[in-house]
């Protein structure tokens, strides 16, 4: 005869998981209580440089040439200049101080051609400190 083979009245165990809660909570409170933050900036080595001086700017303002191209012709501080005329005031200006400011205003009736030619006037007389607005 075979054996019968005895089931016994084995349970699995229950786990109290209010108990384990608990625990995690107070191991969670424990390591935020004790744990002092390390600041990174504090701990790091950098070599930063150093903040350099500002530049002084001159106090004299530089001399402002108002140049203004329109259809009939060209006008430099309010008087009136032909192409060639202009070119030798602008050289005479250009001998003095090559940091002189130049305001070129070009009217909107005025060709395009004659604001090319006071630009190329300005170039070759090394005035590059140019303002170009149109009105």
């Amino acid at each position: 005869m075979a054996r019968k083979k005895r089931r016994g009245d084995f349970r699995a165990g229950e786990l109290n998981l209010v108990a384990m809660i608990d625990v995690a909570f107070q191991l969670l409170s424990f390591f935020l209580v004790t744990v002092h933050p390390v600041t990174v900036l504090t701990n790091l080595d950098v070599s930063r440089p150093q903040a350099e001086k500002p530049v002084e700017q001159e106090s004299k303002i530089d001399d402002l040439l108002k140049v203004t191209v329109y259809k009939g012709g060209f006008s430099m501080n309010g008087r009136k200049y032909t192409l060639p005329n202009l070119d030798k005031e602008l050289g005479k200006v250009a001998d003095i101080s090559k940091k002189t400011t130049v305001i070129l205003i070009s009217t909107d009736d005025a060709f395009h051609e004659d604001l090319v030619r006071v630009l190329d006037i300005l170039y070759k007389n090394k005035l590059h400190n140019i303002f170009l607005m149109s009105i």
